[in-house]
């Protein structure tokens, strides 16, 4: 309301300027009539300028008039009794004014500037608390939490990495990924995961994996799921690698490849072994060929 009455202050000011302005422009005018029509006729020179200086202040009142018809009239410029009266009762109803269609998120913004004297924010741990004090002098508390920082929303959930910390021993990289996958985990920044992300999380957090793919890191040939290189299970079977290669192509024995051409890594029991073991022979037999 006050809004409104200082609307209609500042256009009652500009109407009574328009007014002084006026009047001053009509003067002024009367004054170029009173100098022309007291001048000499026999002076010519002197009565041709005063009447253009009249007729010019006679142009400007026809032009302050002409512009003050164009002008809306005071009372379309105020604010009516019963649109006072309306605005009072939306005032009092404030969802009504919230959810209105025509109400947008600016002017929901200016709403809770107006009712809402002062705001303050503690910062603790966790959580943040907000006091807000309303213009009735009434404070809602509210405990918000505090937002995550960018690197902790990256950063893989702890119990995905204990649970990366219990598979290591017994699981390649491409295995873990695939049981993570299958229980619903994902990595800090989100997809599905794959071996290089494994790796990359068992390097970040210094996790020792048991289960390389390349035999070079298991200088013992075994890896932590009891498979073994395919030159340690040559030597256990008294073979050479490509029979190791033959019986892995044929099923005699159980393999797995990471890759196409990439290193075997046999899985033997006592019972394969037992089966499929040769005889060691001596230097003496293959000499004399029996």
């Amino acid at each position: 309301m006050a809004a409104l009455d200082r609307i209609a202050a500042q256009a009652r000011q500009l109407d009574r300027q328009w007014q002084l302005t006026r009047e001053r422009a009509r003067y002024e005018a009367e004054l170029a009539r009173r100098r022309f029509l007291a001048v000499d006729p026999e002076n010519r020179l002197v009565g041709r300028t005063l009447e253009r200086d009249w007729n010019e202040k006679l142009a400007e009142v026809e032009r302050l008039e002409r512009d003050e018809a164009l002008r809306p009239p005071l009372s379309a410029r105020l604010v009516r009794p019963e649109e006072r009266r309306r605005i009072l009762a939306l005032a009092r109803d404030l969802p009504a004014i919230w959810h209105a269609p025509t109400t947008r998120p600016a002017d929901r913004k200016q709403l809770l500037g107006y009712l809402i004297k002062d705001v303050t924010i503690c910062r603790g741990e966790a959580t943040i608390r907000v006091a807000i004090r309303w213009q009735t002098e009434a404070c809602t508390e509210l405990e918000v939490p505090r937002p995550r920082r960018s690197s902790d929303v990256r950063r893989t959930d702890p119990a995905v990495v204990e649970r990366i910390r219990e598979l290591a021993p017994g699981h390649t990289d491409r295995r873990i990924a695939a049981l993570l996958d299958r229980e619903g985990l994902r990595p800090g920044l989100g997809g599905p995961f794959t071996a290089d992300k494994v790796q990359w999380i068992r390097y970040a957090y210094a996790i020792r994996g048991g289960c390389p793919e390349g035999p070079a890191a298991c200088p013992e040939g075994y890896r932590g799921d009891g498979r073994c290189t395919a030159r340690v299970a040559a030597a256990e079977l008294n073979v050479n690698v490509s029979t190791i290669a033959a019986w892995c192509r044929s099923g005699r024995l159980d393999g797995v490849q990471s890759a196409s051409h990439g290193p075997r890594w046999i899985r033997l029991t006592p019972e394969l072994i037992t089966e499929l073991r040769r005889p060691i022979r001596s230097c003496w037999s293959r000499r004399s060929g029996t």
